[in-house]
């Protein structure tokens, strides 16, 4: 009990599923939950470029501007691409499902491993530089970066955990004081710059920036693709409006468009301003240096100790740390669409306690602790490996568009419009500068780590098709293809050995696992129910329509489960059964059961079945009630096994119970069972 107290101190009391319509974000809120990620690159990217440039020496350093001014372009052209994805793919999923549909299952897993690796490292990066900005202002910080990244990582995690609009609203703070600090730094910068009040920053100390200068050699346009690809950083995460739509408020699609528009306008003037006032004070990046680029600016423009830079450099370890909440926002959802297509492990697709993907949060804050550990919680050396993913499925996602658009030139009444070729060409436009991009980035940091990435998509793909074929292989074990069904009670109520006692045979799909153990309940009694707990309704409404398809009479019953779990509302349900039973015995249950070859592929599976045995077990133990609990095994991968479908008499109960059906039984049923979703 203390450990349950515990557990809802930190994590908050269950929501009901019927709550999740107010768990929306409304705009204000949005924006700092999905684009945390990409504001906060403002603060590195401009960083980036310079540690860059300097190796073709300090009178170099002023081609970041236009490098900056090219890449806000970029994030223009991105941007009304996206634009239109959220528009025409409603449902979310971005990259995965525009790629998917279009371009065929291959590039959508392309882009599906492309964009998980890319919010793990999201993470890693964003709270990595954010422990950069700590150490800035407080040195003492810095030989503690990883356990301060960690500890980071952890709050993040548990505030997710408690779901999606209580994080919006705390992670909201931030996000706003980041905003305001930097464009009242850029504000203040570029009046002193028209006042002539500029004191440029002071360079590194002289042995430091020989150091730095021992290789240095001529501007070359290679060094300029290299400067541009790294300050391409900057668009990572403008893709996550996209992917997040169903979070949003009714109109969702209006809603997430004018958010990712002001999400742009608001990166835009921070990237180009940050850029514009590092050139006018003479800012010099080294590597490996204590003190940041936009920490430097701020001293300049603010002041060495006023109150002003501090605050910057708050807000900036905040925004950076917390960043990480936008991956966290989108990694669980689009790990749960991938799972749904049967890419994934189906305990991603479960909603926890607040209404959020939690397995999929807690996958993300390992993987990118294990980043973290390993790359000392340095985001440099992080971001080679960050920006290839990231335009990867920038550029799947607009090619996909384009098909899109293609594809309704065979729509009925279809006229190619200005509109039609507006939305066409910004989409061939997105593709082809993205891919270019993506070339650029492939090159320029193949060897700097980006061969890490190139190895690791291919990799988490060829997880997807093993994954894929083992869910295959359970579909293909219980199929309803081939199946008879039919009246048979008849051939049943013959058998003179049957007893009365009532048995209830605890379903969620109709398929060969589940009828053979309806049939085992049927030889043993003639008191037969069906129970299904609604924690997936739309698991249990196809339950319900594969029960009319067959006409079983034999009595179902749904019992509703409001926070999404099973073991409490079955136990108040055999309860009632007990209370009901005229022979004052506990009601007996009859768990399906399936049974696969390997131990590993147990953990594809949910496992709930060990929820109900506990259930069982400490129900016994608390109400002294001897209830026989009987399963029928069924192994995945043997010859089809071929089940009797029966009918019986309907008995009543409190219970909901579905009518018996009237009609004739119908053809042979060609449909494929849907795989148990719990038990």
């Amino acid at each position: 009990m203390q450990g349950l107290n515990l557990r809802r101190i930190i994590i908050g009391q269950p929501l009901a599923t019927n709550q999740a319509i107010h768990q929306r974000l409304s705009k204000l809120k949005a924006l700092a939950v999905f684009s945390s990620d990409a504001l906060s690159s403002s603060t590195y990217a401009t960083e980036a470029i310079l540690l860059v440039l300097i190796a073709a020496g300090t009178a170099a350093l002023g081609v970041s501007w236009w490098i900056a001014l090219g890449i806000a372009a970029l994030m223009a052209i991105v941007a009304f691409s996206y634009f239109q994805t959220i528009h025409a793919y409603p449902s979310g999923g971005g990259a995965y499902i525009v790629s998917k549909d279009n371009l065929g299952t291959w590039p959508g897993l392309v882009a599906a491993a492309a964009l998980l690796i890319d919010y793990i490292l999201t993470v890693a990066v964003s709270v990595s530089a954010g422990t950069a900005a700590l150490a800035s202002a407080f040195p003492e910080f810095a030989p503690y970066r990883v356990d301060v990244a960690l500890v980071i990582v952890a709050f993040i995690t548990i505030m997710n955990l408690r779901g999606v609009k209580e994080s919006g609203t705390f992670f909201s703070i931030p996000t706003y004081m980041f905003i305001i600090g930097m464009l009242v730094m850029i504000a203040v910068g570029v009046l002193r710059v028209l006042t002539g009040a500029v004191t440029p920053v002071p360079p590194p100390p002289a042995e430091v920036l020989a150091e730095e200068l021992k290789y240095a050699n001529g501007l070359t346009l290679f060094l300029v693709l290299r400067a541009f690809a790294a300050g391409c950083t900057a668009l990572t995460g403008i893709e996550a409006i996209s992917n997040g739509i169903p979070a949003f408020k009714p109109p969702e699609s209006r809603n997430a468009g004018q958010t990712l528009i002001i999400m742009v306008a608001l990166l835009c003037t921070m990237f180009v301003g940050t850029t514009f006032l590092a050139n006018q004070y003479q800012v010099i990046a080294v590597h490996h240096a204590e003190t940041t680029v936009l920490s430097q600016i701020a001293r300049a423009v603010f002041g060495e100790n006023s109150l002003l830079f501090y605050y910057l450099q708050m807000s900036t370890l905040l925004i950076l740390s917390l960043a990480a909440n936008t991956a966290y926002a989108d990694f669980p959802r689009l790990a749960a669409i991938i799972s749904r297509d049967r890419y994934l492990p189906r305990q991603l697709t479960n909603l926890g306690d607040r209404l959020v993907f939690s397995n999929g949060i807690i996958v993300l804050s390992v993987a990118a602790g294990i980043l973290i550990i390993l790359f000392d919680a340095r985001e440099h050396n992080l971001l080679p490996l960050y920006a290839v993913g990231v335009f990867l499925s920038f550029t799947l996602s607009q090619s996909g568009m384009v098909i899109h658009w293609l594809k309704e030139r065979k729509l009925p009444g279809f006229k190619p419009d200005w509109g039609w070729r507006l939305h066409i060409g910004i989409n061939g436009f997105g593709a082809f500068c993205t891919a270019i991009v993506l070339v650029v980035l492939v090159a320029t940091k193949f060897m700097e780590g980006a061969w890490i990435v190139a190895l690791a998509i291919p990799a988490l793909m060829g997880m997807f098709v093993f994954i894929h074929r083992h869910y295959e292989q359970v579909a293909a074990s219980l199929t309803l293809d081939g199946i008879q069904p039919g009246p048979l009670a008849e051939r049943y109520s013959t058998y003179t050995d049957r007893n009365h006692v009532r048995i209830v045979v605890l379903m969620n799909s109709l398929n060969r696992c589940s009828l053979q153990a309806l049939e085992y309940a049927l030889r043993m009694s003639d008191n037969v129910r069906v129970c299904s707990v609604d924690v997936e309704p739309a698991a249990v409404e196809r339950l319900r329509q594969r029960w009319r398809e067959w006409s079983l009479k034999i009595p179902l019953d749904v019992v509703n489960s409001p926070y999404r779990e099973i073991g409490r509302p079955l136990i108040d349900y055999l309860h009632q059964l007990d209370e009901e039973s005229e022979e004052h015995i506990p009601t007996v249950v009859v768990l399906p059961v399936f049974v696969v070859s390997h131990w590993w592929e147990w953990f594809l599976h949910n496992q709930t079945i060990i929820a109900i045995r506990d259930a069982l077990y400490h129900d016994q133990i608390k109400h002294g009630r001897g209830r026989p609990v009987i399963e029928v095994p069924y192994r995945i991968g043997d010859d089809l096994y071929e089940p009797i479908s029966l009918e019986t008499k309907p008995v009543t109960n409190g219970a909901e119970t579905e009518p018996e059906a009237s009609e004739p039984a119908p053809e042979p049923v060609a449909a494929p069972a849907d795989p148990p979703a719990n038990y």
